[in-house]
This record gives structure tokens, sequence and C-alpha cells, in this order.
């Protein structure tokens, strides 16, 4: 596994995972979700090298389960499996068991062929030149040029083929999330309002929660015999975790989510962000507490609440009214020129031009119809490289060009001040809040759902 920051693609229940340990952000702020890193697809048999009359004979690649109409393979497996235990030696978690490691592998590139499949099915593509554009931006956040991306890639025993592969299945299913639930989400003012309202009668701010989890799938059109017999594993689980055994451990051998080689974490969370099924018990549940088994439509739960924050205190901050002119770089234009023309832009400025006229004629931006005001923003709402630059300026000092992974900017302070943004932003962040919780839960179920739609006959070892 790799450790740059890659996209927002997740699936499995109850979470969403990052695929690694950063976020990419939006160009002016904000930042997707993101989940662990997917399966692997490898080459047909007849694209690999034939055994050597002079050689002795290469073992054939062995099918250890067909999804639909497709093949998973033994190679498969393999490299995943080398993916996910070299993700839990950096997690310091012990491995679980072969056999469990490869039910989990082999559930998991179930799941993702199953998704690719209805993608494709369905007229999802994601072209070569997206893939290297959505390559060329990891490398810029991780501050690497393009050949010091491959080396770092070499060195970590990743094929930059395989890694393109990879990058284009993720994107794949971030597409495929944002298409069946994403742009169906809506969250009403009544929603908005009851959510404050509930939040108000708990004595005003919301904490946040460190929370980690452990599920055990419950497949769809279980019978009771099966429900009985998964709830009856999810209890011998708990019990195992009340002896005293480390709750990431037992998630990274026993939990059938994909956060599992996390040690089940779903990272900080205020209530309206996890799913609905956790909010009681987490409430109720002091630091360090364990819930009891919960239920929900993908299985059975275990829940800890790591740690505790609190969310009522006032929350000032200093911010930056805020004007700028953006020229992207992008597959039409290319760094060198973006730079030439920002590099004219800000002549012209100093040269006596207004920044506005300029910032409407030039800006590659929404904010040029405004003359490229951005009204005021707060710490955290712009991309580090950006926000850097601009809190280093003066009150109505132009900056130098600066560089983002968008391409090239220049920047006006117009005003600072200091604001108490709690009351302000309470709203929309509930509104974002209850977003997220609706948009993780809709996809887990459309995940789940699809995975138990396809046809999956698993093989036997016959060697």
């Amino acid at each position: 596994m790799t450790s740059f920051p890659r996209l927002a693609c997740a699936f499995g229940a109850a979470a969403v995972v990052l695929v690694a340990q950063a976020q990419p952000q939006t160009p002016l702020g904000g930042a997707p979700q993101g989940s662990v890193p997917l399966g692997t697809r490898t080459q047909p048999l007849a694209a690999r090298p034939a055994p050597s009359a002079s050689n002795a004979p290469v073992a054939l690649d062995r099918v250890v389960a067909i999804v639909n109409d497709e093949a998973l393979t033994q190679f498969e497996m393999n490299e995943q499996k080398r993916m996910l235990l070299q993700q839990l030696k950096e997690s310091r978690l012990q491995p679980p068991a072969p056999d469990v490691l490869d039910k989990q592998v082999l559930d998991r590139l179930i799941t993702e062929r199953a998704l690719l499949q209805y993608a494709k099915e369905t007229g999802i593509r994601v072209d070569d030149t997206t893939v290297e554009r959505t390559i060329l931006r990891i490398a810029q956040e991780n501050k690497l040029s393009p050949a010091d991306f491959r080396k770092v890639l070499e060195r970590e025993g990743i094929a930059y083929s395989k890694y393109r592969e990879d990058i284009r299945r993720e994107l794949i299913v971030q597409r495929l999330r944002e298409r069946e639930v994403e742009n169906r989400v809506f969250v009403s003012d009544s929603e908005v309002d009851n959510y404050l309202a509930t939040v108000a009668a708990q004595g005003g701010g919301e904490n946040e929660y460190l929370v980690s989890h452990i599920l055990v799938r419950v497949p769809e059109q279980s019978s009771p015999e099966q429900i009985g017999q998964r709830q009856k594993r999810a209890e011998e689980i708990l019990a195992r975790v009340k002896a005293g055994e480390d709750f990431g451990q037992v998630a990274a051998t026993y939990s059938e989510a994909t956060d599992a080689q996390q040690g089940g974490t779903l990272g900080w969370r205020t209530p309206a962000r996890l799913p609905s099924v956790f909010v009681e018990a987490v409430r109720t549940l002091p630091k360090g507490g364990v819930s009891p088994v919960l239920r929900s439509a993908a299985g059975f739960h275990i829940i800890k609440v790591v740690d505790v924050r609190g969310g009522d205190q006032p929350n000032v901050v200093q911010q930056t009214h805020v004007e700028h002119i953006l020229v992207k770089v992008n597959e039409l234009t290319s760094d060198v020129e973006a730079k030439a023309r920002i590099d004219r832009i800000r002549e012209r400025i100093v040269t006596g031009a207004k920044f506005e006229d300029q910032a409407r004629l030039n800006s590659e931006d929404a904010s040029s119809a405004k003359g490229g005001d951005l009204g005021w923003v707060n710490p955290g709402d712009l991309v580090p490289d950006f926000a850097s630059a601009m809190d280093r300026l003066k009150i109505g000092e132009l900056s130098q060009p600066v560089r983002t992974p968008f391409g090239w900017h220049l920047i006006l302070v117009l005003e600072r001040r200091e604001q108490d943004i709690s009351k302000n932003r309470q709203r929309d962040q509930a509104r974002v809040a209850l977003r997220q919780r609706k948009s993780d839960e809709q996809f887990n179920e459309f995940v789940r759902q699809t995975r138990d739609r396809a046809y999956v006959e698993i093989k036997a070892d016959e060697r």
C-alpha cells in the first residue's frame, strides 16, 4: 500500500473508509471522502509468458472464484494479500490467521469485481487522460515530479502500470457512487432544523467521537437460522473484547468490514456523520466503552468509543477576505504556458490595471464573475499552498504567482477579522454531516445489494 493520498472511493458496511492516509482537497477547500485500496486485476493467462522448453514448467494461475462471468485468480489474491499485510504492518497490527485473511481478501475482491461489472454494464468508463491527470495531481500533492513519483512507486515495489489500473478502478467506483447515490441524496431544511434542535436539547454543542467498529455481515435473504448463526458469531467476538483482547486486533482478525485492516477505525465523527444504528450507543457510551451487539441491514455491529472531545466551545478564527486569479494547468495548458500567462497578468496589475478587471477577463475560476472575490474564508477552507501564501500577505499586498495542484494563482488580501463561526457555520456543518451520513448508508446498502445479486462460485483448492 502506498502512503500517497488517493481517491474518494469506498464500499462496505457502516463506514466510508479512506483509500490511504490523507484526503485530497478541492481547488478551494472541502475534503472528499474516501476507502481501503481495491483489489487488482491480473493479465489474462494468454498474455503471460509461456513456459520455455529449456526451463522448468511454470505453474498456471489458479482460478479461485467466478464472479458472474469473470474469473478471480490466485495471482490477484496474492497481490491483494501483499498490500494488506503491508498495511497491517504499518498499522502495527498482527495479521489474522492465513485462512481468515484469505477469506477477507477474497470477499473484498468479489465485492470489487461485482461493482466494476455493474459500472461497465451501465456505461461508466474512465479514459487514459483522466487517469494520468489524476496521478499527476497525486504527485503534485506529494510535491513530487512525475519522474520522482515513479521512482517512489518502484521503491515500494509497485509497477506503474498496475498503479494506473488501481487508480482507474477507484475512479470508476467513485463515479458509480456519484451516479447511484451522491446525485440523489437530499437533506431538507426540516431535517437540519430537527438535528439542530436535538443538539440544543442536549446542551448546545455537539461532541465528536473517535469510533472503531466490527461488522459481522448478514447476506440479503438470509434464513432465520443463518441470521441466528451470524448473531452468535458476533456475540462470540464481543466476548473476546470483553475478556480484554485489543479491539483493533479483534477487528483486524474478525471484522468483515473493509476497514478491518485499520483496526476498524472510523476516525473522528459527530453523531450526524455516524450510521443511524450507532448514534444512540455512541452518545451513551463512556470513553473506552464498548457497545452490545447492534443490528442493521448490513449485519451485526460492535462499536467502541475510543475518545471524545467537546464541541460546545466557541470557535473563534481569523477570517480573510481574499480575491484571486487562476490560470489552470491541464492537458491543454502546460505549466510553462500557465506561468507565463500569470506573469503577464501580474505585470498589468502592477502597472495600473485593476485586479478585479483582470480577474473577470482572465481567471479560470467560478469567482471570475465577481472579480475573483472569494469572500471571507476560514482556516482549512483552502488548499495548503494557497492558504500559506495568503497568510503571509499584508492587507492590500499582491502576491507573486502561487502554484497549487490546480494551476497558477495571484492572490490579493482585502481584509482580516477575528470571528466566532460557531453559530454561523453550524447550519452548514449540520447539512453536510447529515448528507454524508445518508450518502454513506445508501452507498453501503447499494454495495451490499450489488454483491448479493452477483453469481459467485468459489473454487475448491485443487492442489
